[in-house]
């Protein structure tokens, strides 16, 4: 017996349909299927290809076709589509944020800024399987046009978007996370190379503590400057520095928290002590006749004043206040940095001209480069890297090879100085 032949089912134009389409009275074309999930789902399109025309005001969108192939792509790789579709982009970032639940608070204040003031009212509120890489370029070149961004507020936001984006993907929303490789064309497009930071040369380093230490208008800053140059802190271990911190008896510096300024939810800037980001910056620092000298000083001018010092979420005895007993900010350190900078080069300028010679410069530099320095002059001297890593508190010990290799460089060519003319070559 002759085995019967199944008739097809046809659009209006003629056009055979596939198992599960089929096409409304009013036109449009409808798709029946199952999603990863088992769940009955549909698609519609006024289209059943890309090349077909759309009626006259309906709105554009992928033929029925596009649909299927994006669907059993989706099926495929156990993405869900549908809700890609529904969920935006907020919604996935209260998500992850939520998973964040060991994130200092400081920095989740930070992100929370950042994101509220620049993403969520823009590309925020868009559907995730809508957002695709061409929009991220287009999102982020329009922070730095329009908003004026420079390269740390951009790192800030890619830093928020990218996890936010690599849990969609891993939660079966999307197929391919649209932040990937955008920082790197961002900077290769706008010629963007990380500042490299310099260290202050002895001289200049030399000409800075001379300079302070005659100063009766600067010279108040000495000791901060010597124990910065002495120790390598960073401007928030510091700041943050306690008399409990340092064992005079043993000769010792117990880095253990940060003092951070940073803007809050409420808009303000306060002040708050955190741990360090890395258990490498829980350290003890050896203490520098130098630096302890610098600490005794500080400690009899904050006794002749007082002993005035205020209280920072709980922790009180910080080591440098001004005259009110209130810790110094970043800020108000490198305003003094800069005035003290104009004051040195002018003294400088006036000793030279007296002896008719050329007279030092101290380059422009910041809080940030005195610990540069620091790690420097400790390269110059030390060979054990990971003695350097550890004193720095580096959690990455590339970093410290870095600023070992480019100090050893300038180390290598005055020895071939001092070698000229000492053996015969020639």
């Amino acid at each position: 017996m002759a085995k019967q032949e199944v008739k097809k089912r046809k659009d209006t134009k003629g056009r055979n349909l596939k198992d599960g389409e089929m096409q409304l009275p009013d036109g449009r074309y409808k798709y029946q299927y199952i999603d990863a999930k088992g769940a009955r789902k549909a698609v519609y399109s006024w289209k059943l290809l890309p090349t077909d025309r759309i009626p006259a005001g309906k709105r554009d969108s992928l033929s029925l076709r596009e649909k299927e192939e994006e669907i059993a792509a989706d099926n495929r790789d156990g993405i869900d589509g549908k809700a890609a579709g529904k969920i935006t982009l907020n919604q996935m970032f209260e998500i992850y944020m939520s998973g964040k639940v060991n994130l200092k608070q400081s920095t989740r204040t930070n992100y929370l800024y950042m994101y509220q003031n620049y993403i969520y009212d823009t590309i925020g509120t868009r559907a995730l399987k809508s957002i695709k890489y061409s929009d991220i370029i287009q999102f982020y070149n329009a922070l730095i046009q329009e908003k004026g961004f420079k390269p740390n507020s951009m790192e800030i936001i890619h830093t928020i978007l990218h996890p936010t984006f690599t849990l969609a993907v891993r939660d079966g929303y999307i197929r391919t996370n649209p932040t990937e490789g955008v920082m790197a064309d961002i900077k290769k497009s706008h010629n963007w190379e990380k500042p490299k930071r310099h260290a202050l040369t002895v001289v200049e380093q030399s000409l800075l503590i001379c300079f302070l230490s005659q100063s009766e208008m600067y010279g108040h800053w000495l000791p901060m400057i010597t124990t910065f140059l002495g120790t390598g802190c960073r401007v928030g271990e510091l700041i943050g520095l306690r008399w409990q911190d340092i064992d005079f008896k043993n000769g010792t510096i117990s880095i253990n928290h940060n003092l951070i300024y940073r803007q809050q939810d409420n808009g303000h800037m306060e002040l708050h002590v955190t741990t360090p980001k890395t258990s490498a910056g829980c350290r003890t620092i050896p203490l520098l006749k130098e630096v302890r000298e610098a600490l005794q000083q500080e400690r009899i001018k904050q006794l002749q004043t007082g002993g005035k010092s205020v209280t920072v979420d709980g922790y009180t005895g910080f080591i440098f206040t001004n005259r009110f007993g209130d810790v110094y900010t970043p800020m108000s350190i490198n305003r003094a940095i800069d005035r003290i900078i104009l004051a040195a080069n002018a003294w400088e300028a006036e000793r030279a001209a007296e002896e008719l010679r050329t007279p030092v410069v101290i380059r422009h530099f910041s809080v940030h480069n005195l610990r540069h320095t620091f790690c420097t002059r400790f390269c110059e001297n030390e060979t054990n890297i990971k003695v350097i890593q550890e004193i720095m508190g580096h959690s990455d010990i590339t970093t410290t090879m870095n600023i070992y290799a480019e100090a050893t460089e300038q180390k290598k060519k005055e020895a071939f100085i001092n070698l000229e003319g000492k053996i015969k070559i020639s």
